[in-house]
């Protein structure tokens, strides 16, 4: 039991926090305090990159998501530089520390992107960093989310509905195009589902027929 507590507490601080660290940076929250409002008020109430357009122009918004996006890479990097600091006998894992390893600063990024400790664990929705993780992890398997985003996008014009299916279509991508790696299947089980929960707001207003569609500015 010893064992298993410390090796998971150093999955926790050497892979999980430096993933969770840059991802719980509001990005979105902070643009608009530079402009002089709370995000938060405004529009949808999101501190995501479609918020930030629609709120506070494209410049802000694709800026957001530009950041957003990149936590997941970043988290990677800095988990790896901080592994460097200690012994190999500590960095180093076997078994299923090794195979939890590289997916944790990525899921740490999501976790704090969505709950982010600076704004009381409310953030964003993920999307954007669950986008960067997807890229730096599963390169396969980007191209089809992303296509099934844009085909959902152009569809429907709802950013919400695009999300959701792309969050839907990953595991499944994976699935096919990483057999027998059941523990990234289940990794992206665990990205799309908390997507979709996040988007639980949306999917009342979809139900109720009052989401916007994109290209529709949000007044604040």
């Amino acid at each position: 039991m010893t064992t298993i507590l410390t090796s998971a507490a150093g999955l926790f601080f050497l892979w999980f926090l430096p993933g969770y660290l840059p991802g719980s940076i509001p990005f979105g929250y902070v643009f608009g305090r530079l402009k002089g409002i709370d995000i938060r008020q405004h529009g949808s109430g999101n501190i995501g990159a479609t918020n930030v357009w629609r709120v506070m122009g494209r410049g802000w918004g694709i800026a957001t998501f530009v950041l957003d996006f990149a936590k997941g890479p970043i988290g990677a990097l800095l988990a790896m530089g901080v592994a460097k600091f200690f012994p190999p006998g500590v960095a180093a894992v076997d078994g299923w520390e090794a195979a939890v390893r590289p997916l944790l600063p990525l899921v740490g990024a999501v976790v704090g992107h969505n709950f982010p400790v600076w704004l009381g664990f409310r953030g964003g929705k993920g999307v954007a960093t669950s986008a960067g993780a997807l890229l730096w992890l599963f390169p396969k398997v980007f191209p089809v989310v992303l296509l099934v985003w844009a085909v959902f996008f152009a569809a429907f014009r709802y950013v919400s509905l695009a999300s959701m299916a792309a969050s839907v279509v990953l595991p499944v991508g994976v699935w096919f195009l990483y057999p027998g790696r059941p523990l990234y299947f289940w990794l992206c089980c665990f990205l799309g589902a908390m997507s979709v929960w996040r988007h639980r707001s949306n999917i009342q207003r979809l139900i109720k027929g009052t989401e916007s569609r994109w290209g529709r500015k949000e007044k604040g």
